[in-house]
């Protein structure tokens, strides 16, 4: 419990960080970004990526008098649920929109927002990680707020916050450095071994008790180094000796959670062979895989895949891998139906040809598609092979990126 001057000592010093030029170029989803009259907006999304600048240039666009509180301020800390009501009288009246980032670090906060909601009043609310907000908006909020997620720059947002132009060269770049507006300001790796470190022990480590925060680092570095392959909970449990597979799985489900891996399933019509199967692991940020890997070469054609995978991501698309005899990166649904099959690789070329072809025509097969893709960085071809069409197609204008 905090004295109600600590909270308003906190809320007017919170005011002049609201009110600095937003300095950041505009985000894509401002563009098509319209708030709702009668939802709570939940901006969610991996550390540094955003949120908050984001939620600046919200209130520079749409609103006049906003209340501001960011949770993470270490003037309020130990704030508890009990809290609320003096920060609702420090906030005043006549409020057109109430702005909450990392409001999850309040246990119960969503009673709260509830309240406001409830009386009328538009709400925004950010936070770090996923489940917690859904955990907490699937009970006392359903059916009552709009979700958001913020992503590391695009490319498109690339060029213009370096205020460049487009290109194959600059493409090339964007795909090793990511798009973490502060790693691309200095272009010092540190930064992002430091997010890694913010993530795991602020994020994960301190939110679930855990105290072998040096096995919990090991597992998420070798999986940072390994985007793009399979890991399984057993086979990581014997790496790192871990005492099960569920702690294992604990351990990737809140690195999801973070937003700082994604977990692509293996595709089966059986839902528990999908939930027992090996998964493919995937980075938030290229730049953010390559400044924490242990083994990272500059691997454009792991780099493409990743970026591949979080274009789907980003759209919220049902995908998943391919894998009988061979493989296929990547199976693509709209709604029960298989819309896409592609396979990722830098350039084909004689030595990888057989390898590309014959995972995605075995794909092809099984689904019954006649056309299939294969993204690369700047080629553009096509085969017919068995009277299946194989487009080979640069990502920039797969993706009209």
């Amino acid at each position: 419990m905090l004295f109600k001057e600590d909270i308003a000592t906190a809320y007017n010093g919170q005011k002049r960080i609201l009110a600095r030029d937003v300095g950041l170029i505009n985000r894509n989803l401002l563009e098509t970004f319209k708030p709702s009259s009668s939802h709570i907006e939940v901006i969610s999304g991996v550390r540094r990526s955003g949120k908050s600048t984001l939620m600046r240039q919200i209130v520079k666009k749409y609103f006049g008098k906003v209340a501001y509180f960011n949770f993470e301020d270490s003037r309020v800390f130990g704030f508890g649920v009990e809290d609320f009501s003096k920060l609702d009288e420090v906030m005043g009246d006549e409020i057109e929109a109430y702005f909450f980032d990392e409001i999850q670090n309040v246990e119960g906060w969503e009673i709260f927002v509830r309240q406001l909601h409830d009386r009328g009043e538009k709400v925004f609310v950010t936070g770090s990680n996923a489940s917690l907000l859904s955990r907490e908006m699937g009970t006392r909020l359903t059916g009552r707020y709009l979700s958001h997620e913020v992503f590391p720059f695009s490319y498109q947002e690339y060029l213009a916050f370096l205020d460049l132009d487009d290109s194959q060269e600059n493409f090339n770049d964007y795909l090793v450095k990511g798009g973490f507006p502060e790693f691309l300001r200095d272009q010092n790796p540190e930064i992002l071994q430091m997010l890694l470190k913010d993530i795991l022990y602020r994020d994960i480590a301190v939110r679930f008790g855990i105290k072998n925060t040096h096995v919990l680092m090991d597992i998420a570095l070798f999986l940072v180094s390994n985007i793009g392959k399979e890991v399984s909970f057993n086979g990581l449990r014997k790496t790192f000796n871990v005492g099960s597979p569920s702690t294992v799985s604990d351990y990737l489900s809140w690195m999801e959670d973070s937003y700082l891996l994604f977990f692509l399933p293996r595709f089966s019509w059986s839902s528990k062979s999908i939930s027992k199967n090996p998964k493919k692991v995937y980075c938030i940020d290229n730049g953010f895989a390559k400044s924490n890997s242990l083994s990272f070469t500059k691997d454009m054609g792991r780099l493409l895949e990743n970026l591949v995978y979080l274009n789907f991501r980003k759209q919220n698309q049902k995908i998943f891998y391919f894998k009988e005899r061979k493989e296929c990166d990547f199976v693509v649904f709209e709604g029960n139906v298989c819309k896409w099959l592609i396979q990722v690789t830098e350039r084909l070329h004689p030595d990888n040809r057989d390898r590309e072809l014959e995972g995605l025509i075995e794909a092809m097969n099984f689904f019954e598609i006649d056309k299939g893709f294969i993204l690369t960085l700047e080629q553009n071809d096509r085969l017919v092979l068995n009277e299946k069409s194989i487009v080979i197609q640069d990502v920039r204008s797969f993706f009209g990126l």
